[in-house]
């Protein structure tokens, strides 16, 4: 669910609101260090769990005193800074039931239910990972979400176009693996006892890593024919890597000169008012010969 910042901001002038503008939006200073604040808070965080985790400090109980020490001080801070996005709300349920409040509440349970688990309850390791979910705070604080938006609407546009894609390297892959499965090991007469390619789907797993030009090199070809059709894969695979990349990046200049051609002429160019005899695109450079819409050749205006 996502959240309207003007929706849920509270109504009429009052401690609330202010604290609201500094905690949940970046528009003043405060609010710019309360993130940067935080931010450091959740990197921090992340460093002591992670260390936790290496040998040295684990079988240390002195350096396992601070980390927890210091893991309770910003659980602490954590769950401060959810009560107050809860009492700033104008509807608390509404965000505590939200993707980030959700989030917020399931990086700092953990904690709490150690108290009740105790520190040696290995049932509670895999739920103490959840803390780490308290990365995504990261990506919700860069301001940097206009330039995602975009990219993630030119992916959309080019669903259909990476479907395609996907089908043709399904088929690809396919092929590939069952025909490496019987140059590799299928003989007409008896299988290979040595050929790694147990399997078509062993094959065409092989056929996706040697594609992709991964190569763990667990599975390999041994005979001539298998060895040709590797390298005949391996250069498909070059040539199709980038397609993907190409179908964003069409979507993306799409994108631009669509938003582009709808702004007005004179934010475009105010010194050219020639127009397009076709489409009626306005607002070209001094220096274009065709239409940047169309492509029809401009007659320049004496």
């Amino acid at each position: 669910m996502t959240l309207s910042r003007e929706s849920e901001r509270p109504e009429g002038a009052s401690w609330r609101q202010s604290a609201y503008d500094i905690i949940f939006l970046a528009d003043t200073p405060a609010g710019r260090w309360f993130d940067i604040g935080l931010l450091l808070a959740i990197l921090m965080s992340i460093v002591v769990i992670s260390l936790e985790t290496v040998p040295e400090y684990r079988d240390n109980e002195a350096w396992m005193l601070r980390l927890w020490s210091l893991e309770w001080i910003l659980t602490g801070l954590f769950t401060a800074e959810y009560l107050m996005r809860l009492v700033c709300s104008r509807r608390p349920l509404r965000y505590a039931f939200s993707f980030w409040g959700i989030v917020d509440v399931l990086s700092i349970l953990p904690s709490y239910a150690l108290l009740f688990a105790g520190t040696s309850s290995r049932s509670f390791v895999i739920l103490r990972s959840v803390r780490l979910l308290r990365v995504f705070r990261v990506l919700k604080l860069w301001r940097m979400m206009s330039d995602a938006d975009e990219l993630s609407a030119a992916v959309w546009r080019a669903r259909n176009k990476v479907v395609v894609f996907l089908a043709v390297l399904l088929v690809a892959v396919t092929i590939s693996g069952t025909l490496m499965y019987h140059v590799e090991a299928d003989l007409p007469d008896r299988r290979r006892p040595d050929s790694q390619f147990t399997s078509i789907p062993q094959a065409m797993y092989w056929a996706i890593v040697t594609m992709s030009t991964v190569g763990y090199g667990d599975v390999v070809a041994k005979t001539t024919p298998g060895k040709v059709i590797a390298a005949g894969l391996i250069l498909l695979g070059y040539s199709l890597i980038i397609v993907p990349t190409g179908f964003v990046s069409a979507e993306l200049a799409g994108g631009k000169m669509g938003s582009r051609g709808n702004e007005p002429a004179a934010d475009i160019d105010a010194g050219s008012p020639d127009s397009c005899d076709v489409c009626g695109r306005t607002g070209h450079r001094d220096s274009a010969n065709f239409c940047d819409q169309c492509g029809t050749s401009l007659e320049r205006s004496q």
